[in-house]
């Protein structure tokens, strides 16, 4: 007998669960009430790519002179292009996810609000207010993701206080931007906005939280010498508003020092927080909080034959990819199959102009955990390719166990989103250091560095002096 499935949310894990469950031989049902693609494609990972990819050409082109070119005249940025070539790139991709969806006979999308009535019934209800039933499914993957998080902070209701979500839709670039959090999010739209002509301030209690500290101390310098000013470990008191602009009040976390920083607008970007829309948890019996819900090893919540995936899971890690990966490891587990998706290894990447990306552990979380390893460092100022691109900054730091068994890499640099597919795959499927020494690449490549990195933990690296303090 076919089954019946349904999923709530068309973002990066929903829409991917739906295909290959169609793939399966599913009778599927997509819900979404908004876009196709969700925030990721329509007011998050794709659109501030799209305007990193004009910062970094900005920053270049202040750079050339390094390079023997020369360009007279300021940087001139038109806001209201960057507009319409991010909106070129978000259709273009939300056109093409549409056609792929449309492509299985077996997938019917519903553009309407849905509410969960129980483990086997979804009630609609779309634009006009007209209600029907999805009834009789074998399985519902709620995939409604997240939504910015607004902290209680007084004044933050003010114009001009600002998410991603309407910063994303400027049309001009901001004279004076206050960022709130130095997280991912927060950190990219300093770097980017920077970049394009804003002065930044950004006020924080830390940076880059979830971060190996060598990376999140090495990146504070990079950001300040874009021309960012960094406030970090203080908290927010309050934001006013004043003749120019608004205020933002803050205090240091352990010494006796307060700032006021002053902008036109203030963007919060301090994590976001799950979509719980249409679903009564005490009604349903499902377990979980504002935090997101929970769920079992395979996805499944409180209420059995409904699943969870992506941002809408307690303690999620909030990444496409992972929201993605855990969409077909659940669709998979539906239709009967043994997922041997490695769910366990995952990359995280920051798009600032100095990009950063980590798999696996941090150094603090070994030392906490009291698991020795091994580490090697290896610098792109001695990488031919990153000098020939006249983009040295930065480092691979490699941590393994004493065998070479991956335990974390960590990049700051030139194409570091890149490069961490090669040690998240090394890592996932467990083939040690050494898989990674012993594979030919190219040159002159930034992939090098990887593999010099590698041998750096046996003393095998060729451009890499030996070291005695390997072990920790």
């Amino acid at each position: 007998m076919t089954k019946k499935v349904a999923l709530v949310g068309a973002g990066p894990g929903g829409y991917v669960a739906a295909i290959r469950l169609a793939q399966l031989g599913a009778q599927v049902a997509l819900v979404e009430k908004e876009d196709i693609g969700g925030a990721c494609l329509n007011r998050g990972c794709i659109p501030t790519k799209a305007y990193a990819r004009s910062a970094h050409l900005a920053q270049d082109m202040k750079n050339s002179q390094d390079l023997g070119l020369t360009f007279t005249g300021p940087i001139q940025v038109d806001g209201q292009r960057l507009q319409d070539r991010k909106k070129e790139v978000v259709d273009k991709l939300v056109q093409g996810v549409s056609q792929l969806l449309a492509s299985y006979d077996n997938i019917k999308t519903y553009p309407c609000q849905a509410q969960l009535v129980d483990s086997r019934t979804l009630k609609l209800r779309d634009k006009k207010g007209q209600e029907s039933r999805l009834e009789d499914l074998d399985a519902i993957i709620l995939a409604q993701g997240a939504s910015p998080f607004i902290p209680p902070i007084e004044g933050v209701d003010l114009e001009g206080v600002i998410t991603s979500n309407e910063l994303l839709d400027f049309t001009d670039i901001p004279s004076r931007l206050v960022v709130i959090g130095g997280g991912a999010i927060g950190l990219e739209f300093a770097s980017i906005y920077q970049e394009l002509g804003s002065q930044v301030q950004v006020v924080t209690l830390d940076i880059l939280e979830k971060s190996d500290k060598q990376i999140a101390k090495r990146i504070l310098p990079l950001l300040k010498k874009q021309g960012i000013q960094v406030h970090k470990d203080y908290l927010v008191d309050k934001i006013e508003k004043t003749e120019g602009g608004l205020r933002v009040s803050a205090h240091h976390r352990a010494k006796a020092k307060e700032v006021s920083l002053e902008g036109d607008y203030v963007l919060v970007a301090m994590g976001r927080r799950p979509v719980l829309e249409g679903l009564d948890l005490e009604g349903l019996g499902l377990k979980g909080d504002a935090r997101g819900l929970e769920v079992d090893e395979h996805f499944e919540t409180s209420l059995p034959g409904v699943y969870a995936i992506g941002d809408l899971i307690q303690g999620s890690s909030q990444l496409a990819h992972v929201a993605s990966a855990q969409g077909e490891y659940v669709a998979e587990k539906i239709m009967g199959l043994d997922p041997q998706i490695n769910l366990e290894v995952y990359p995280s990447c920051v798009f600032t102009l100095n990009e950063v990306a980590q798999v696996g552990y941090t150094e603090e979380e070994l030392k906490a955990a009291g698991i020795d390893y091994q580490v090697s460092r290896f610098n792109f100022a001695a990488n031919g390719k990153a000098l020939c691109d006249g983009e040295e900054v930065g480092f691979i730091k490699i941590l393994a166990q004493e065998d070479g068994q991956l335990l974390g890499t960590h990049i700051l640099g030139p194409h570091a989103s890149d490069l961490i597919g090669e040690a998240a795959l090394a890592q996932a499927q467990g083939l040690g250091a050494q898989a990674l020494i012993q594979t030919i690449h190219s040159h002159p490549s930034l992939s090098e560095a990887m593999a010099e990195a590698a041998g750096g933990l046996f003393d095998q690296a060729i451009h890499l002096a030996p070291r005695k303090d390997r072990t920790r």
